[in-house]
């Protein structure tokens, strides 16, 4: 059974054809018909879409075009954030607490951070980067797509 709307409504005009029309012949007539229409019915929400996630790229390039830094900067500052976190859990802090060890000084070393989290963050961010450098080996022409 389906669960999206366009498929139960083609199931069930299917079923209601069958019923209508005994011809085998006629029956794949109407039901060619009524798979056009479901078609139509994809492309647009195919479209939609489409039509949805243009409008999210254009309100990303206006953002990193504003001036202030709370509105163009918020992608550079997770970036940032991702990397010194990254390199303060796998690089400082292990060497932090070698050397905190070896000198044998007082006092509890620095906490280390929690990398949970943050590596969904900084993997999503590197996925992107990873595509449009696939893009370029590709020689994908990525500004004029509208």
């Amino acid at each position: 059974m389906a669960f999206d709307p366009l498929s139960a409504a083609f199931e069930l005009g299917k079923t209601a054809i069958e019923k209508i029309w005994p011809d085998p012949v006629k029956q794949a007539q109407e039901i060619r018909k009524l798979e056009e229409l479901r078609q139509k019915g994809d492309l647009a929400k195919l479209n939609a879409h489409v039509q949805l996630m243009l409008g999210q790229i254009k309100i990303n390039i206006e953002e990193a075009k504003h001036k202030s830094i709370f509105v163009a900067g918020w992608r550079p500052f997770i970036g940032w954030v991702g990397g010194f976190s990254l390199a303060w859990a796998g690089v400082v802090h292990p060497l932090l607490l070698w050397v905190w060890a070896f000198a044998g000084l007082e006092g509890t070393p620095p906490p280390p951070v929690e990398t949970g989290v943050l590596g969904g963050i900084v993997t999503g961010m590197l996925g992107i980067g990873g595509m449009r450098s696939y893009d370029k080996k590709q020689r994908t022409q990525t500004d004029s797509i509208k």
